[in-house]
Formats: structure tokens, C-alpha cells, sequence
């Protein structure tokens, strides 16, 4: 079937629909991770996103049961240059134009996306629409829907992908990847705030014999202390950092009262409620391959990446400081305040998809809250 992926400014993409047939909506972006692209999908940091893969052939290894970062699928369209015609992996369940067609997603293969990456990049990001069959005729019709569908700043997206209820996590990874660590029936607890949490996140949480409680975006930190823990989490999540006021003022109560880390989302909300500020970056960060610098050690780390948004270099934070960034543009890759226990990273030290260099923040996390039991 043929279709149509078409940027606000205009410009036209044309391919072959697969997944659901009809039309969606979302902000243009393009992730250069290798692999990974059932975790990319399921990651709620995604949500009112077209999502391009820059690697040319994309689904080989299928769908399987254990990758999902969530509940759901959350991109609103995916792009892809060539999809994979054979499936072969020995987790296979399913084949992926299958599994976007079934959960609603709607998918475009046979693209330029070589094309397409260069010109957002040179652009920068855009709102953009894609669309299946006679949906992908009138390409004047489907600019005007872009320009007037809904912009990334001043969303506040956290409401749409957070949980509905507090639960409980325990589950850890698989030992075959990445080792054994002590049971956490007894371990200290931490609240995790549910920003759009991805569940590898959770499970290094668990693997460090930390016991998990996840709380909606809204908890009040009233009910937050209520609950005694030695640690909160801020997690990663979409949209502008800057539309989720309830979660700044949250974060501003606690600062000083428990140990504090967040990733993506969650650092810059904490950057935030430091008295920093956030702004839109031209096109973002998303792949697995950043280069990461540790200003504490001097160390580089390639990390894996997901966002729009930046901490602000100019902004005020309160006393915290700057402890890493990114060395493909200087950008705030991470910070820390000593005097109220609190640091962040703007990067997905959980990968998944992703390296592993990153995998000794969550134990300095550990530290921190083995020191306030």
C-alpha cells in the first residue's frame, strides 16, 4: 500500500505502509541505535512521536515477550528504510508489521531516511503526519494536519503515560546478562516516581536489593514520606519538562529530605525544581551510541539517549553542579547537588537498548541510600 510521510514545511517522503492503515500525527525524530527496536517502541519517552530507525533494515530478529520497556506501544508512527522480510532469532514470537498492526500503529517502509535524517538535522525537528493508501494523496492537506497537530513545547505528556495506581516492582534481569545481586525482600525502599518508566529501570532498581514502590506522576510528597522510604526516583518520561509544573513544585518539596535520582525526564525536572532552566534542542539526542564525559573522573562513556529537551547551561542551579556532557555538542549531560543528595543524568545509564557503561549510577544511588537508612 502506498504511503506518505509529510513534514510540516512540506516536504514529502514517500513509501510503502505497513502495521495499521490510516493517518497519525507526531513530532519527526530518528533514533541511530543499531538494535533495540521493540524497546525503542515501548518506551513512554516516545509518546506523540514518528519515530525514523537511521539503520537500513529493521525488523530481522521479530517480536518476543521479553523486551518491552512498558505496557504498550507509545510511537505514533514508524519509519524505517527497509523492513526485514525474514525473521530469525531463537525469542521470536511474531514479526513486527504484524505487531504494530494489531496494537494500532502505523508504519512506513521503503523510505530515504538518509534524506530524511539530513534534513532534520539541517531543519531541526518538526511536527509531521503519516498516512497510508488514498490518506496519502493530498500531500498540501497533510501539511496543513501537521502544522496544526499538536507542538512538543508546552506538552505536558507525563498525564497520558503514567500509572493509573501505586504498585509494587520485584522483578530483576535476566542473571544471564547481567549478574546476580542479593535478594531485595528485605532491602531498603525507594519511591519511584512513574513518569513514564521504563521497566529496565526498574529491574537495576531490584537487582541492588532495593524494594520498589511505583507511585503515579501526581503523588503528593505529603504521601510520599508517608510511606518512610531511603530513596526517591525520578524517572525518565515525555514531552516538555517545563509543562509538568506538579511535578516540579513535588520535587522541590522533597529536595533535602531523601536521597534524589532521576534520569532523562527526571533529571530535568530536578534541574528545574534547583531553579535551572530547560530548552528545546534543535533535534535531539536518541540512539545508543553518545559519548558521554564524566567530569568527576575523566572517563567517557558511550551511553544510550532519548530526548528533545536540555538542561540549560546558563540557568541557575541552587548550589548543584555540572558532572557530565555530552561531548557531541556540550551539552548538560548531568548534575549533582551534595549539600541536598541529589543528582541526575540526562542520558538512560539502563540502556536497554544501549550500553552498559553507565550501569555504576545506580549503585552510587545505592550509596546514597544505604547512608540515610
Amino acid at each position: 500500500m502506498q504511503a506518505a510521510l509529510v513534514l510540516e514545511d512540506g516536504r514529502v517522503f514517500p513509501g510503502e505502509g505497513f502495521g495499521a492503515q490510516g493517518c497519525a500525527t507526531g513530532e519527526i525524530v530518528f533514533n541511530t541505535s543499531m538494535t533495540g527496536y521493540q524497546e525503542i517502541l515501548t518506551d513512554p519517552s516516545y509518546y506523540g512521536q514518528i519515530v525514523a530507525m537511521t539503520v537500513p533494515h529493521v525488523g530481522n530478529t521479530g517480536i518476543n515477550l521479553e523486551d518491552p520497556e512498558s505496557r504498550r506501544v507509545w510511537v505514533s508512527g514508524f519509519i524505517v528504510r527497509s523492513l526485514s522480510p525474514l525473521v530469525s532469532n531463537w525469542r521470536n514470537r511474531g514479526d513486527l508489521a504484524t505487531y504494530l498492526g494489531e496494537r494500532g500503529i502505523i508504519g512506513m517502509t521503503g523510505v530515504a531516511t538518509r534524506a530524511l535524517v539530513r534534513h532534520i538535522r539541517e531543519c531541526g525537528v518538526m511536527r509531521a503526519v503519516v498516512a497510508h493508501g488514498s490518506l496519502a494523496d493530498d500531500k498540501v492537506a497533510l501539511a496543513e494536519i501537521a502544522r496544526n497537530s499538536q507542538d512538543m513545547s508546552g506538552a505536558n505528556l507525563v498525564d497520558a503515560v503514567t500509572a493509573e495506581a501505586a504498585y509494587n516492582w520485584t522483578q530483576g534481569s535476566d542473571a544471564q546478562w547481567y549478574g546476580v545481586h542479593e535478594d531485595n525482600s528485605g532491602g531498603p525502599l525507594i519511591v519511584a516516581y512513574d513518569f513514564g518508566i521504563k521497566r529496565n529501570i526498574l529491574r537495576m532498581l531490584a537487582d541492588r536489593g532495593l524494594r520498589v514502590a511505583v507511585v503515579p506522576a501526581r503523588t503528593c510528597p505529603a504521601d510520599i514520606l508517608k510511606m518512610q522510604p531511603a530513596g526517591v526516583f525520578l524517572s525518565n518520561g515525555p514531552g516538555d519538562p517545563a509543562a509538568v509544573g506538579y511535578a516540579i513544585a513535588n520535587v522541590r518539596a522533597l529536595l533535602g529530605a531523601l536521597p534524589i535520582f532521576g534520569i532523562c525526564l527526571g533529571h530535568q525536572i530536578l534541574a528545574l525544581a534547583l531553579g535551572g532552566k530547560t530548552e528545546k534542542m534543535r533535534f535531539g539526542h536518541r540512539g545508543g551510541n553518545q559519548p558521554i564525559k564524566n567530569l568527576d573522573s575523566g572517563a567517557v562513556e558511550i551511553a544510550a539517549h532519548n530526548h528533545g529537551f536540555a538542561v540549560s547551561a546558563e540557568g541557575e542551579l541552587g548550589g548543584g553542579e555540572i558532572t557530565h556532557l555530552n561531548l557531541n555538542d556540550n551539552t548538560v549531560a548531568g548534575l549533582r547537588h551534595r549539600g541536598l543528595r541529589a543528582f541526575s543524568v540526562q542520558y538512560h545509564p539502563e540502556a536497554s537498548p544501549g550500553p552498559h557503561d553507565s550501569f555504576y549510577l545506580f549503585d552510587e544511588f545505592v550509596d546514597e541510600v544505604a547512608a540515610n537508612v
